[in-house]
């Protein structure tokens, strides 16, 4: 089973600050000093129910501290000092817009929650969502995929950099994205195949961009994959932000579940335990409990001290870090000796399931860079000898493994803590959690994955008591319904109908200026489709009234093409006659009037005598060179492809 979620940002202002939705690239060196910035620590609470949400009590754990960096989009409601505002109307308008594209029905009465988030990406705690729309569906091309919930969520802050230090961490966060507006759109698990994931990632990415109100770039967009097959669990993936990887990202989640579940009934197996049911709905759960309780009796948390016993080892690493203080520590793992696995690679490259690496994925979730485990081992500076020394100061054999890790004492304590719990779930089905896609150089790796947090369950959920319900209406409803944008099907064929070339018609619906080429078209100035196409591209979108009133005086021969840069930068906000007035006056003072063509050919005619030879020798070749020497001689007020006219047929008459 698959769904996708996607996370997309919104082109309006900030959901609950009325605050500019803007990113200021800077890394952490570069930081203004007179940005303010607060320190804080977070805890997990309790939700309405009473209960804390198993990952946010995992992330307390976690003995973190939070730095942010106030950007000037950021002021007291994001720093959680003040209550926020109501829902910003666009964003609320532009998600119904989508929910409309997608055929789903709105909420009634929308309900601002608080989802519990304690990783330090938000100041409160917790981020703000709302649901909108439900029950709707997207077209691919291996057919339908239902949509489930149509959500509007603030983003979350931008991590900057992480701190090292006895204490713990302290991570810092910059504020300019918190609080951007997101439209998450969650599909029902109706993918059919990793292809498919990735055509549904194509066309709900397509429909988002055909409202022509989100943002555009890197990050702007982020795709989740929930996976799962019968004999393992659910499990989140995130940062899948090439589409291309998609159906590999699933692929090797499917391999590595199916690896896990294998490996649960060898061990079952190995205990004399009742093996698991190729399909997880078929678990009784008094078996796994028993099972549970047999795996902790046989894996227990017992955290041995290895600092002296491997001081004079030979790994650089190990010698280093304890020479700063960081302590060697090691757990027991009965009965995994070659169930932990080395390092094998499948036949595109890509890292093989093995538990060594969910182990050491475990411990990172603590701080600490990884784990050595024995099956690995000897390696890295730890000789066979130094392997015999933890072996004898653990008491195991050589059907046992083991794990160590080089930290700060509370640090390795909590990094083989999560050690062992990941070695117990062993005995069961993969765990239901969030993983993250191994990025290297900020593309992924091999598309393998590694953990980042439990799963989150419905306890981390609660209602927003600062922000009032927001009603939608059957009139706003209607109007949205009424208005819908074009979709890029349509949009192509509309393009297809003009006369300029198929570079021009993609690099237009590229730039989504096909709306503003059509107005220029179609309106009281009736500009020529290519000329205004052209002029769209090289020049922008910014100031649509001047450029338009530009090339208009240049198609009707009262500006030279010269001083459409100048003045479209320099012009006033004015209706188009205004616009049309101001630009013939600053283009007659400013010498930016086409000369006549006697002037013209005056001016050619004088260049020609001068380079006569150079014309004998280069022929038709010589237009290019002669048409600057002419332009000089003009004063830059002639007509380009009226010089060009002129040079051409007085080349030719002289090459005849």
């Amino acid at each position: 089973m698959c769904g996708l979620e996607i996370h997309q940002q919104l082109a309006t202002d900030k959901l609950h600050s009325r605050m500019p939705s803007e990113l200021f690239d800077y890394k952490i060196d570069e930081i203004p000093a007179d940005w303010n910035r607060s320190k804080r620590k977070l805890r997990a609470s309790e939700g309405e129910g009473g209960r804390k949400d198993v990952a946010a009590r995992f992330e307390q754990r976690r003995n973190r501290s939070f730095e942010y960096v106030q950007t000037p989009n950021a002021g007291l409601i994001e720093l959680d000092e003040s209550p926020p505002e109501g829902h910003d109307t666009d964003a609320v308008d532009v998600v119904l817009t989508m929910a409309a594209m997608m055929d789903a029905k709105p909420i009634p009465s929308l309900q601002a929650m608080r989802k519990t988030v304690v990783d330090g990406s938000n100041t409160s705690g917790f981020q703000r969502t709302t649901l909108v729309a439900t029950g709707g569906s997207i077209e691919t091309d291996s057919g339908s995929v239902g949509v489930d919930l149509i959500s509007l969520e603030e983003d979350s802050a931008r991590k900057l950099d992480t701190i090292l230090s006895e204490g713990g961490e302290t991570v810092v966060y910059t504020l300019d994205r918190l609080g951007m507006p997101l439209v998450e759109v969650a599909t029902a698990p109706e993918v059919r195949s990793p292809d498919h994931a990735k055509q549904t990632a194509v066309s709900l990415g397509r429909l988002l961009r055909d409202t022509r109100q989100v943002r555009r770039g890197l990050g702007s967009i982020r795709q989740d994959l929930n996976v799962s097959i019968a004999c393992g669990d659910r499990v989140e993936i995130k940062g899948c932000q090439d589409l291309d990887w998609i159906p590999r990202i699933i692929r090797l989640e499917m391999a590595r579940q199916l690896h896990f579940y294998r490996l649960a009934n060898e061990l079952r197996q190995e205990s004399s335990l009742p093996k698991l049911p190729p399909n997880r709905e078929d678990d009784a759960i008094p078996t796994e409990n028993r099972v549970q309780l047999a795996a902790i009796n046989r894996i227990p948390l017992e955290i041995s001290d290895m600092t002296e016993a491997l001081s004079n080892c030979e790994s650089e690493l190990v010698r280093k870090s304890v020479d700063a203080g960081a302590s060697v520590l090691g757990v027991a793992l009965p009965g995994f000796s070659g169930k932990l696995g080395t390092k094998q690679l499948d036949q595109d490259g890509a890292q093989l399931p093995r538990l060594g690496r969910e182990l050491a994925s475990a411990a990172r979730l603590a701080g600490v860079a990884g784990v050595f485990h024995s099956d690995e081992l000897p390696d890295y500076g730890i000789s066979e000898s130094d392997v015999s020394t933890v072996r004898s100061i653990l008491s195991i054999d050589e059907n046992d493994a083991f794990a160590l890790c080089v930290a700060p004492a509370w640090q390795s304590e909590l990094a083989l803590e999560s050690v062992v719990n990941r070695a117990r779930q062993a005995y069961h089905r993969t765990p239901r959690e969030v993983r993250n896609v191994v990025v290297r150089k900020g593309k992924p790796e091999d598309g393998t994955t590694t953990a980042l947090r439990p799963l989150p369950g419905g306890a981390r959920m609660y209602p927003e008591t600062d922000i009032p319900l927001l009603l939608v209406t059957p009139d706003r409803w209607e109007k949205i319904r009424e208005n819908l944008q074009l979709s890029s099907e349509k949009r192509m064929e509309r393009m297809q109908e003009l006369d300029i070339s198929s570079n021009q018609v993609e690099a237009i619906l590229n730039a989504e200026l096909d709306d503003l080429l059509f107005e220029g078209i179609e309106g009281s100035m009736g500009l020529p489709e290519k000329a205004w196409a052209s002029a769209l591209l090289e020049y922008g979108s910014e100031k649509p009234t001047a450029l338009s009133a530009a090339v208009h005086l240049r198609e009707t021969g009262e500006m030279t093409r010269e001083g459409i840069a100048p003045l479209v930068s320099e012009a006033p906000m004015l209706d188009s006659d205004q616009m049309i007035e101001w630009m013939s006056q600053e283009a007659n003072s400013r010498g930016f009037v086409p000369a006549d063509t006697s002037r013209i050919e005056a001016a050619v005619d004088e260049v020609i005598s001068e380079r006569s030879e150079f014309i004998e020798e280069r022929g038709m070749g010589a237009i290019g060179p002669l048409m600057g020497m002419v332009m000089t001689k003009l004063g830059g007020s002639a007509d380009g492809q009226a010089v060009s006219k002129v040079l051409k047929e007085r080349i030719e008459g002289m090459t005849d």
